[in-house]
């Protein structure tokens, strides 16, 4: 959909922006029969359905990646404001608005995910958990809300509902409560708080631990995938996890990537653009994010760090380092990419790589999510309390953790946490981009026009982004309307330079419904639609 120059936005102004294939008769059907006896609730509803689907953009991927919902800003020890453009820390997830979480409880029993299009067991069995083996066999007969295709979900789909505005010590669940129903470990059973692992129905290739079947899960009560021991849990008792069933298309979380000749690979299922190769060295937070937002590459210049979520989802579990079969040797990601070897040619060792996603673990947010593609080790010490450390696999390839932003790793010899975490802080960095986005270099540094683009994620809960550009230097006003003509909040009113240029609008407190951007520029006026949901 393309903005359009036009007078001041009245009531009916939404129909003019409805897709090319809305014909007159039902743009003028939507004017003067629907609109008058639709409610409010109906409207917002319509206008998704009218300015959305029709569309071929971010809501037709076969593999849409949910946003974190990570929305505020942190340096390595604290929370901070927003970080301009150029300054330490920008270019972090918050900065990155993806397609925001959005469910809604069907009032059965189930909630749809309406990003992904899967719907999920509202209240699992928190009183109870299962076997691996259990938990699979007990979907076969499992029947919720008139449906009994139920399934145990893949790791990509479970990993879908994890939220990163979780917090583990502040016993902030990783998951919107909201809408699933959630629970701790039992401590008065003697298991620890954050026990709180769900199964998925992903095994991996490899072992894990001293030679243990492995299958990965989610632990919700602390943010991170690991592999978890199949068969043997805590004491040699059968390892036991909560089971959260899914149901709906079996395709998300299968990649479609196109090798595009110029150093990158584009995801058909995401619409993700990434790195072909990697950073080809190690560097801490801070300097990871420097080196997205300043790299250059195949003619585009707006790569970022990746969130969580996003390089979680080029995770290929059908690979491993330490695969059972020698068809499934190699670092768990697509031979499309090339991965840097951190070991040698007979030991091959990959690197962990940076999300821009804080990893609210401790008491301060020193700690930012990382993925493995390689083993994801840590020092156990065996036998315990023996001072004999020995260097394990312990949560797989395809794990998802987090090391401190910066530091030195010497200062961790037998590294962090339960299973002894091996911590690097100097890693490393694959950039990712909007595959759909038009901005390039060349665009960016030769504006042709006035131009406005349609503002992303759209539609939006709370917060949106509104780019466009400029010829030259002038004058620049930015308004938002609702659907009626009223004006709502002026975001920008000043004298801008030649180019592209970037503004936020949070649209909390307002009332869902159409809103309209207007863009006045020395005298021309562009505007576009905008719907905020519910």
């Amino acid at each position: 959909m393309q903005p359009m120059i036009h007078t001041p936005p009245t009531a009916t102004d939404f129909l003019l922006v409805l897709p090319d294939s809305f014909t007159r008769l039902q743009r003028l059907t939507a004017t003067r029969m629907l609109l008058p006896t639709l409610t409010h609730g109906a409207i917002v509803l319509m206008l998704v359905l009218l300015l959305v689907l029709p569309n071929q953009g971010h809501a037709q991927r076969a593999y849409p990646i949910v946003d974190t919902g990570q929305d505020a800003f942190f340096d390595d020890t604290r929370s901070i404001a927003e970080p301009s453009a150029g300054s330490a820390f920008h270019g972090q997830d918050a900065h990155y608005g993806g397609n925001q979480p959005q469910y809604r409880d069907n009032g059965d029993g189930t909630v749809t995910d309406l990003v992904t299009g899967l719907m999920w067991q509202t209240v699992p069995r928190l009183d109870e958990k299962y076997t691996f083996n259990e938990a699979v066999s007990a979907a076969d007969t499992f029947s919720l809300a008139g449906y009994d295709d139920w399934r145990l979900p893949t790791i990509k789909e479970l990993y879908s509902l994890i939220d990163f505005r979780g917090h583990t010590m502040a016993r902030i669940p990783f998951i919107d409560t909201a809408h699933f129903a959630f629970a701790f470990g039992d401590e008065s059973a003697g298991e620890r708080f954050i026990d709180a692992q769900y199964w998925s129905a992903t095994q991996y290739v490899g072992l894990t631990m001293n030679g243990d079947a492995t299958v990965f899960g989610v632990n919700f009560a602390d943010g991170r995938i690991k592999g978890y021991p199949r068969d043997r849990g805590p004491n040699g008792s059968p390892m036991t996890e909560f089971v959260r069933y899914v149901r709906g298309s079996e395709g998300y979380g299968v990649n479609d990537f196109v090798d595009n000749g110029d150093g990158t690979i584009t995801d058909r299922a995401t619409g993700l653009m990434w790195m072909q190769e990697d950073s080809r060295n190690g560097m801490n937070w801070e300097d990871a994010l420097a080196w997205a937002e300043d790299l250059e590459l195949a003619g585009y210049d707006d790569w970022r760090l990746p969130n969580a979520k996003e390089l979680q989802s080029i995770v290929d579990y059908t690979r491993a380092p330490d695969a059972t079969e020698s068809a499934a040797v190699g670092p768990a990601i697509d031979d499309v990419f090339s991965i840097s070897n951190i070991g040698t040619e007979e030991e091959p060792e990959y690197p962990f790589y940076w999300t821009g996603t804080t990893h609210l673990d401790g008491p301060a947010p020193t700690y930012a999510a990382y993925v493995c593609f390689g083993r994801a080790t840590g020092w156990m010490e065996v036998p315990p309390n023996s001072g004999n450390y020995q260097l394990w696999n312990v949560h797989g390839a395809g794990a998802q953790r987090s090391d401190p932003k910066d530091g030195d790793p010497a200062d961790y010899p037998h590294g962090h946490g339960p299973q002894g975490d091996v911590i690097r802080i100097l890693n490393y960095v694959r950039a990712v981009r909007d595959a759909d986005a038009t901005t390039s270099i060349e665009q960016e540094s030769q504006p042709q026009g006035i131009l406005l683009e349609q503002n992303y994620p759209n539609p939006f809960n709370p917060s949106t982004t509104v780019r466009f550009s400029i010829p030259g230097s002038c004058t620049v006003r930015l308004d938002v309307f609702d659907a009626i003509g009223r004006h709502v909040v002026t975001l920008m009113d000043d004298r801008m330079d030649a180019g592209w240029h970037t503004v936020h609008w949070s649209a909390e407190g307002n009332a869902a419904g159409m809103y309209h951007a207007r863009l006045t520029v020395d005298g021309a006026v562009l505007t576009m639609a905008m719907i905020l949901l519910p």
